[in-house]
């Protein structure tokens, strides 16, 4: 997750990636994602995952799952565990898993509607489904899968590829507040990837859960990745809530504990987060909290203020405890 107000339009140098890559890649637009800094990971990722010798992986704040792609296509992995608090997003992750046949279904529906209409039709569209995604919430048992979840997800999905920017977000109350945004030709319906996606999914077990569940389901022999909704850099800059809660500084500090506490097990961490750095030099938070591991420091594009159009690098930091 990320700290940014606004985050690339257009995504082209993650884009271009997957051009050239095989196989399933984040099926939401994600703010904060880690698509444009997997080439940066591979460098950092441990040398055990390399070697074949990690089955187990684990990421406790899923999000778009860039990571989790990334390593379930490229490393012999066995298992995977995907958690996030999201009510929307772990549906989605589930639908795909197991009837992406169905989504696809309405998922061409929207597309044909939506793309048939002028843009004042279009508008009034979004709108109208947005309004009604937010009522049906309260119709939504979120903890027994059922054949609700599939349309559900579905406008999840036309929401997030229609939306400004792709921001997933979602105000106080949990209603989804993204306006929106001004796409010739949205990408709706991404079928091979949708079906790529639930075939790598067969591996994972998808768990709405706050990070700290992790320590009681991690077995031996794994690699576990931690992305937290990063802590803001300045006071002009916050991450983009994609859940009504947020993430509080306390919560890094417990964070922090949990890390600590794997590590004394064995296990191979990597965490991401923001690098206060980058507006102060004297910001050491994260430099105490993670003293006794290692601390990379990675490029990332990212807009740190609200004007999308100054995208400078800034480094973003890895945590590893090998």
């Amino acid at each position: 997750m990320s700290y940014i107000e606004v985050e690339e339009n257009d995504n082209k140098v993650e884009d271009l990636f997957y051009k050239y890559s095989v196989g399933a890649r984040p099926f939401l637009k994600w703010v904060g994602g880690k698509r444009q800094l997997l080439t940066q990971f591979e460098n950092l990722y441990p040398s055990e995952l390399k070697q074949k010798e990690i089955k187990n992986y684990y990421e406790p704040f899923v999000g778009g799952g860039a990571v989790f792609y990334d390593v379930a296509q490229n490393y012999e992995i066995k298992n995977a565990f995907l958690y996030d608090i999201n009510d929307e997003l772990i549906l989605s992750y589930k639908v795909i898993q197991k009837d992406v046949s169905k989504l696809l279904e309405f998922l061409y529906g929207y597309d044909k509607l939506y793309k048939h209409f002028s843009e004042i039709k279009q508008q009034e569209f979004y709108y109208d489904i947005r309004h009604k995604y937010n009522l049906d919430r309260s119709n939504i048992n979120y903890e027994k899968y059922d054949e609700k979840w599939i349309p559900r997800v579905a406008q999840t999905i036309f929401l997030n590829k229609t939306c400004f920017n792709g921001l997933f977000r979602f105000n106080s109350k949990g209603g989804f507040n993204s306006p929106q945004g001004n796409y010739k030709n949205p990408n709706i319906v991404d079928e091979s990837n949708l079906l790529n996606v639930s075939k790598l999914l067969e591996i994972a077990t998808i768990k709405k859960a706050d990070f700290r569940e992790v320590k009681r389901d991690v077995k031996d022999n794994s690699f576990l990745y931690f992305d937290p909704p990063y802590r803001p850099i300045s006071k002009s800059a916050s991450f983009t809530a994609y859940n009504k809660s947020g993430f509080s500084e306390f919560e890094q500090f417990q964070l922090a504990e949990l890390f600590i506490g794997l590590d004394k097990f064995g296990h191979k961490l990597m965490l991401s987060n923001s690098d206060p750095k980058n507006i102060d030099p004297n910001d050491n938070f994260f430099d105490n909290i993670y003293s006794n591991f290692k601390i990379s420091r990675v490029d990332a594009k990212r807009s740190i203020n609200s004007d999308g159009t100054k995208r400078n690098l800034i480094k973003e930091i890895v945590v590893t405890n090998y």
